[in-house]
């Protein structure tokens, strides 16, 4: 029987070599060649005995050239193997067993030992403590907003940037992911990055490899056009870390890359307990601030308070949650981690796809909501809810400028933003809150390419010396600026009134900027307020009428002859508005001129590599 030659695939030096009349079977190692410092195993293609080693251990081989020849067994022989070459052994397959009788392999080991300490199962005294306050960990957070399975995480194995003070062992069991778990998953289909401060790990403050990290998913943010969810909950910037070669920290590009996402994609802030410094910062750039009840929110925590000389104070004292849901740094309270997560999920929801399958209200009830006595208030959420699909509304800012109401919402299943006013506050006036309120919303809905239905009802900008004191001129105009900028569709629905520079400011400007003007019957228009046009046109006639009761019959004859000049369906007739709707029609309006809904998930409107606006205002 012919000898089987085994030769060297590579130019190299034979560093091992089984010695001659040793029985080999198929598949084991019968040499080793070493080539640019990596090992070449020669493997016996079949069952056989080593018959002639033609090149020496130590000795150089070229490419193709013969080291063993073999010589092979009958197929009927029984193979009794002789001790090898050291080397490794022939691979396992798939269904065998690993040599070792275990099939994990060392290296694996070695890596599932690393990531261990991040786990909530080898931490438990901080996952107690966590659940003792009656809150969630950062991974269970983080679990709950992405579909099952689907986090693929970054840098889970850095640690502090403090090894000069501390011991690696010792890092690695307290500072896993230097604090911050973060990675790239799919929330409810739609590729996500997901960020987390982890407070149970030195408070979650930000650290050197924690703002490395976030740079890493920022630009990849960027790159790809991802949603961005920030678990932002921690104390600000981390000043016990000594790895690094820098002084101050101040040209770490997280706040830059942040930043520049906005208006490119949807940002989603979500907080609970104390959110101080730079942590704030984070969430203060984002689109959506969600907040769990009791929260505490303030760029500057105890510790920087006190550094300035300010006193000292307990973090609690800090921007109360309360005082923040006011003052409209935050969008939406939640009433605990898991509530944020839901409201996370449901405002991501209007900006990646519209569902086929919705249901809605008795459009008919539509007729009776607003009052026949044109004096007599009502709540403009009433008309909201009927409106919208059902459960789809989602109201931001609800506890600032309360006259002033901004929901994403659905309308046949069409995600679209809703800007109303509010008669139950100052009777639907727009102060200067409430302009800013709008303002930024538009903002938000333009980014994105979400249609805007207004609902119109005031009698105006708010005036008066304390209204003028707000800074209303330059508040009030930003609705002018920002409705005449935008790129998306829009249309009014004046409810009631649309009364002079704040009804045109419902209206993107002017009644001939959106795509349909409309008024429900109860629509009434003018120049000004109906009561302060009589007073200030009519003057001379008023104060010509020495009887006080005659003089008051007077004005209010004027004053419904100007209603009845200003009703909405006169001012149709003139082509001021596009038409006198009944109100259960209002949604064949709107999805008409807005059009088929988008169904696909994903970025709305065409794929852009540039923004639409530069940027969302945080305020």
């Amino acid at each position: 029987m012919a000898r089987t030659q085994v030769g060297s695939p590579v130019l190299g030096t034979v560093i091992r070599v089984a010695a001659p009349g040793t029985r080999v079977e198929s598949g084991a190692v019968v040499a080793v060649v070493e080539s640019m410092k990596m090992e070449y195993p020669l493997q016996a293609p079949e069952a056989g005995v080593i018959a002639a080693v033609l090149v020496a251990e130590g000795s150089a081989v070229q490419a193709a050239q013969t080291v063993v020849e073999l010589e092979p067994l009958a197929l009927d022989a029984a193979i009794a193997v002789d001790a090898g070459i050291t080397g490794d052994p022939k691979p396992p397959s798939p269904t065998e067993p690993h040599p070792s009788g275990d099939r994990t392999r060392a290296d694996l080991a070695e890596v599932r030992a690393r990531h261990a300490p991040g786990s909530d199962a080898a931490r438990p005294d901080a996952v107690a403590r966590r659940h003792d306050a009656g809150r969630r960990t950062t991974r269970e957070n983080v679990e709950d907003l992405v579909d099952p399975g689907s986090l693929v995480e970054y840098a889970p194995l850095v640690v502090a940037a403090q090894r000069k003070r501390r011991s690696l062992q010792d890092l690695m069991a307290r500072t896993p992911g230097d604090g911050m778990v973060a990675g790239v998953a799919t929330v409810e289909g739609r590729r996500t990055v997901v960020l987390s401060y982890d407070y149970t790990v030195l408070a979650g403050t930000q650290g050197l490899q924690n703002h490395r990290k976030k740079d890493r998913l920022f630009e990849l943010a960027e790159r790809q056009r991802l949603p961005v969810v920030f678990f932002t909950e921690g104390g600000g910037g981390r000043p016990g870390d000594t790895d690094g070669t820098g002084v101050t920290g101040l040209d770490c590009e997280a706040f830059w890359l942040f930043g520049r996402l906005s208006g490119m994609v949807p940002l989603v802030g979500i907080t609970a307990g104390f959110c101080f410094a730079g942590n704030a910062a984070i969430l203060g750039c984002c689109d959506v601030v969600i907040a769990v009840q009791g929260a505490n929110i303030g760029m500057g925590g105890p510790a920087m308070i006190e550094g300035g000389g300010l006193g000292v104070v307990a973090p609690e004292e800090i921007g109360p949650q309360d005082a923040q849901v006011a003052n409209g740094v935050v969008d939406l309270v939640a009433v605990d981690d898991a509530h944020s997560v839901a409201l996370a999920k449901q405002y991501l929801s209007y900006f990646g796809g519209d569902p086929t399958a919705w249901s809605c209200p008795d459009q008919e009830l539509l007729r009776a909501v607003i009052p026949e006595n044109r004096r007599q208030v009502y709540d403009v959420h009433d008309v909201i809810d009927l409106l919208c699909d059902d459960n789809s509304v989602l109201e931001l800012r609800a506890g600032f400028a309360v006259g002033m109401v901004t929901a994403l919402a659905r309308i046949e299943g069409r995600a679209v933003g809703i800007v109303a006013n509010n008669p139950m506050h100052l009777a639907g006036a727009i102060d200067a809150d409430g302009a800013d309120k709008a303002a930024r919303f538009l903002q938000l809905c333009d980014a994105f390419d979400l249609p805007v239905v207004f609902l119109c009802d005031t009698p105006g900008f708010m005036v008066g010396p304390d209204a003028e004191r707000t800074g209303l001129v330059r508040h009030v105009s930003r609705m002018f600026v920002t409705g005449a900028n935008l790129g998306i569709d829009f249309v009014t629905v004046v409810l009631r009134k649309g009364y002079g520079l704040g009804a045109q400011a419902m209206a993107g400007g002017s009644f001939k900027a959106p795509l349909a003007c409309v008024a429900w019957p109860t629509g009434e228009f003018g120049g000004m307020g109906l009561e302060g046009a009589v007073r200030l046109g009519y003057r001379k006639e008023l104060d010509a009428e020495p009887d006080p009761v005659a003089r008051q019959t007077l004005f209010e004859e004027m004053v419904a002859r100007m209603y009845e000049v200003g009703k909405a369906t006169n001012v149709a007739a003139a082509f001021e508005i596009d038409d006198v709707i009944d109100p259960a029609e209002t949604r064949r309006w709107i999805t008409t001129l807005f059009g088929p809904a988008a169904r696909a998930a994903g970025p709305r409107g065409p794929r852009r590599r540039g923004k639409r606006r530069p940027n969302i205002d945080t305020w």
